[in-house]
Parts: C-alpha cells; structure tokens; sequence
C-alpha cells in the first residue's frame, strides 16, 4: 500500500529527541524521505535515522543551528542537494527559559527568540525562496505550543514567541497561498518528552498539572506526529491559517493554582 508522502521529502529542525523525532518517524513511515536536523547529540540524531532506515525509510543528518541565518540556508540546500527537493518544513526546534519577567536578561531573552522565532522565520524563507524557484507547491507545519494563547507567568519569553509564531504563520497563510504553500501551526500541551523529565518526577506539581486537562493524562509524541503526517499529506491540501491544540483540553480548562 502507497503511503501518503510517497516521493516527499521532509526536513525536521530538532528531530534528534521528542517530538520532532516521533515527527520524522511518523513522517518516513508514510512514505517521505527525512532530514534530520540537530544541532547536538549526533547519537540521539543517528538514532533517528537508524529508526528510519529499519522501517525501509531514507534520512539523512545535517547539523545546523537555526538561530544562524547561515545554517538556515544551508539546511535547505543539503535537502535539495543530498535528496533532491524538500517539499515540507516543519520547524519543530525551541528552547524555553525560566525567569521570572523582572530578572530576564538580554542573553536569555535572545537565546530564546533567536531559535524559536527567527530560527523558523528565516528558515522559511529559504525553504520558500527554494520552491518559487522551483514553481512547487509545499507545506509548512510549525511546532508551536499552547502557550502561542494561554499565559505561562515566568516564561515570558517563550510565550512572545510562541505568540509571534502564531500571528507569523496566519499572514504567510495568506501571502504564501498563491504559491501553493499551506503553513499551519501545531500547539503541543503537556506532552511526554524528555523536556518534562523533571515535571515527572515531580509528584504534586504532575497532580496539579493533569487535574486542570480534562483527558487526564499527558500527551505522546506520536500522536503530535500524527496531525503533523496528516498536515502533510493531500488529506491537509486545503488547511492553511490554523493552529491544531493537542492538549487533552487543557488550554480550555486551565486555571492559576
């Protein structure tokens, strides 16, 4: 049986561990061929590719850091050069810092912005410029998170840009829908990742945390994964402008303990 991305290829930022390597994954196994973006831990990132390749999947690894305008444009090249094309984006790659708003310091405050903002921003744009020169259409999915609409006191900074990358992706929904090109967010709750080892351990604060989402439970990568293959593929051809909540709820119910 064809898989849906059969002929595809698909470049993941952050793809070496959680949600972008469920991402990759989800992404080879229906049919698209990968790369695998990291900026360390090559180990993480072989991995991936190794998941991949003993599913009958190809990928490839490319080290860049998409807070460089540079390796931006170099991530895109390495797809159209070691693969041939790259029809769908998908900037899975974020960091977040904790502070609260007073004591935020420039260099936290530029950390977090530089990947998150304009890691995808120019990322795009070399992803885009690529496919107008190639007259192809595309997709673009961005891994946003809940908190692109619902506050986070002492993540002020990874709420701004969450935020801009909501009001980014619905004017290139507009401007880039001409060409052919849907752009589409995907707002992660709490999911099961490395990122939250911490909160897991974390008994009472866990507590708290799954009595204000109304499903119960925390979120799998794989079932991010799963909006995004379905994004990518022709079953997503006419969704643009959106944000898809994988949250269990929670953006519905939360409340300040």
């Amino acid at each position: 049986m064809a898989g849906r991305l059969d002929g595809k290829v698909a470049l993941i930022t952050g793809a070496n561990s959680g949600i972008g390597q469920a991402i990759a994954e989800r992404l080879a196994r229906e049919g698209a061929d990968c790369v695998i973006d990291y900026i360390d831990h090559v180990e993480e990132a072989d991995e991936t590719r190794s998941k991949i390749k003993s599913a009958g999947g190809n990928a490839v690894l490319v080290q860049a850091d998409v807070s460089v305008v540079a390796d931006c444009t170099n991530l895109i090249e390495q797809a159209w050069t070691q693969l041939g094309s790259c029809d769908i984006l998908v900037n899975n790659a974020g960091i977040e810092r904790t502070a609260s708003f007073v004591d935020v310091t420039e260099a936290d405050y530029d950390a977090v912005l530089d990947v998150n903002l304009k890691g995808a921003f120019f990322l795009t744009q070399a992803f885009v410029r690529k496919l107008v020169a190639a007259k192809k259409p595309g997709r673009i999915i961005n891994i946003s998170s809940v908190h692109e609409d619902m506050v986070f006191p002492h993540f002020a900074t990874y709420c701004a840009s969450k935020g801009a990358m909501r009001m980014l992706m619905r004017d290139l929904a507009v401007e880039l829908g001409p060409l052919g090109i849907t752009v589409n967010n995907i707002a992660p709750g709490a999911i099961n990742t490395p990122i939250n080892t911490s909160l897991l351990a974390n008994k009472p604060k866990l507590n708290a945390l799954l009595a204000n989402i109304p499903l119960g439970r925390l979120g799998e990568p794989d079932e991010v994964a799963g909006v995004a293959a379905f994004l990518a593929s022709n079953d997503g051809a006419y969704v643009t402008g959106s944000t898809y909540f994988i949250d269990g709820g929670l953006i519905r119910n939360y409340h300040e303990q």
